[in-house]
């Protein structure tokens, strides 16, 4: 334990996470811990209660097994950012079990609403399950699909988000997607001077391209602030979030 928090590496369901080769292709583990979160967050979170929901998620990473979504110590970095950019209109790239967009929907401004871009549809079922549960389908709606499937899923949130109106950005899905994707959407013309993307990941494993995009248009396009953290769940693999303004 290190300030209080159980450190994932002795379990094997960490060691499960490392040695998943159909991680990297479908964003599960593939030993059906995603699932079993959801049965888990269904039958000991209170229902309706946005808060408990995300608590419970965060109760089963760190005591049952290891979970990828952004967790609860970086978690309040993408708070942070929400509450400075006060986004009524953002959009999600990787829901996973729907962790981050549950965090989202509880700091969005009124009336706001997330679009959380999925690929892999079991997760889509899972996160739109445990969003339901907390009582926030009004302010989240899960897409399956990519922002590269040829223009189905960006024609979708131009028609939802409307142009110049995405406030906030969200990035964790595979990363060597991280430049591209958010590269389609600035081309789309959904973002607006002001808006902000959030990426996670950054460090740990990584995304040097987008990375060395941030740090090349620092001052000309975007105004980046670089927090150094941990990766999720535990506090030995060091990790970065970046937080960029549209200039």
């Amino acid at each position: 334990m290190i300030l209080g928090k159980q450190l994932p590496f002795l379990r094997w369901s960490f060691i499960r996470l490392g040695l998943s080769k159909q991680l990297t292709k479908v964003w599960q583990v593939g030993d059906g811990r995603e699932e079993d979160c959801a049965k888990y967050v269904l039958k000991n979170a209170r229902k309706g209660d946005l808060d408990d929901v995300i608590r419970t998620i965060d109760e089963y990473a760190y005591h049952k097994k290891f979970l990828i979504n952004v967790g609860d110590d970086k978690g309040k970095i993408l708070d942070a950012a929400l509450e400075r950019s006060q986004a009524r209109r953002a959009v999600e790239l990787g829901a996973y079990v729907g962790y981050s967009a549950l965090r989202t929907a509880r700091k969005l401004g009124a009336g706001g609403h997330l679009y959380s871009v999925e690929f892999n549809p079991a997760n889509a079922d899972i996160a739109r399950r445990l969003i339901a549960h907390a009582g926030v389908t009004d302010r989240v709606t899960v897409l399956t699909g990519s922002i590269g499937d040829g223009g189905a899923t960006l024609t979708r949130l131009q028609e939802a988000v409307g142009a110049g109106k995405l406030d906030f950005v969200f990035i964790d899905h595979a990363k060597e997607l991280y430049l591209s994707d958010l590269q389609k959407i600035m081309t789309a013309g959904l973002l607006h001077k002001g808006s902000v993307v959030v990426a996670d990941n950054v460090g740990f494993p990584g995304a040097p391209e987008y990375h060395a995009y941030m740090k090349e248009q620092e001052g000309k396009l975007w105004k980046t602030a670089t927090h150094n953290t941990y990766a999720e769940y535990q506090t030995l693999i060091k990790d970065i979030v970046l937080e960029s303004v549209l200039l």
